[in-house]
């Protein structure tokens, strides 16, 4: 898949994995929003500027695209949805690439494979695609 589409695909992704974390979060959007913003804080996944509140996090999860979403958003989400019991999965090619993407700007990995076998089992086939896709794309140093 051309790198372009990829980042498309994971733009267009963005808004379903903050939509999935916020589902399965269960509970009210607010206290979502600050656990959000905090864990972000908490692991240096990000800095934001200032928590947000209910309705913003619900503007982000039903978002057209991931263009209003602050990157350390999506990357706290998959932070979260990934050490989730539920073992959750993307729901679509989108939002696998979004997962990919954040998955290794999560993390330092050395090698493809080692992203790889550090993902939980759960989640190597449905980012089977999507974890190479993601792997060039960092490798191209895409500054966003």
């Amino acid at each position: 898949m051309p790198q372009d589409d990829f980042y498309a695909k994971v733009r267009r992704g963005m808004p379903r994995l903050v939509a999935q974390w916020r589902e399965l979060g269960q509970d009210a959007p607010q206290r979502l929003a600050l656990l959000l913003a905090e864990t972000a804080r908490v692991v240096r996944i990000g800095q934001p500027e200032a928590t947000p509140d209910a309705a913003t996090l619900t503007a982000w999860s039903e978002a057209k695209s991931g263009d209003e979403i602050p990157l350390w958003a999506a990357r706290t989400a998959t932070f979260l949805l990934v050490q989730m019991p539920a073992r959750p999965q993307p729901r679509d090619g989108d939002e696998a690439c979004a997962w990919a993407y954040c998955w290794l700007r999560n993390r330092d990995f050395d090698s493809l494979e080692a992203a790889t076998s550090a993902l939980p089992a759960h989640l190597r086939e449905p980012l089977a695609d999507a974890l190479p896709a993601a792997w060039r794309d960092r490798q191209g140093l895409r500054l966003i």
